[in-house]
């Protein structure tokens, strides 16, 4: 999946500037809202946190990448890391076992988008909206509240 660049001076704040702590304090806000990675692991340098533990699936893997990117201080997501177990993503994703795994589609919010508008783009129906709503519950935590910046995931069509 590679490192992912983030937005670094808006999300949450969960920690500041210098802060010795800052790689605890990131996998204290992803285990609170624990996608499904067992084993976290955090480090923090320079605004890059890196992650690293295990999951059952490729979702799971994005949403603590999108946990960690949208806070105040992280510009950038390395979760080279985390493994997937191969039989549950594979399960999962049969045309993934095959070697034709499909990134996933992550979105940065601009001004005007709404989480409608969004569906109607990429889902064909501005009504499919908390189909959005869900896949990022652990970054989204109101559909009328997003904000300029934010990254968030696109489920497949």
């Amino acid at each position: 999946m590679g490192l992912f660049s983030f937005v670094g001076d808006i999300g949450n704040k969960i920690f500041g500037s210098g802060d010795d702590d800052a790689a605890e304090k990131i996998k204290a806000n992803i285990e609170a809202n624990n996608p499904g990675v067992d084993g976290l692991a955090v480090t923090y340098d320079d605004g890059t946190a890196c992650l690293s533990g295990s999951c059952s699936s490729n979702e799971a893997k994005e949403k603590a990448i999108l946990m960690a990117g949208n806070m105040a201080g992280v510009s950038a997501v390395d979760a080279d890391g985390i493994t997937v177990a191969q039989a549950q993503a594979a399960a999962a994703a049969p045309e993934a076992a095959a070697g034709a795994e499909a990134e996933p589609l992550f979105y940065t919010i601009e001004s005007g988008d709404t989480l409608s508008k969004l569906a109607a783009k990429f889902l064909g129906d501005p009504m499919r909206y908390p189909e959005i709503f869900e896949a990022n519950r652990e970054v989204i935590v109101d559909p009328d509240k997003i904000f300029v910046g934010q990254v968030i995931r696109i489920p497949s069509v």
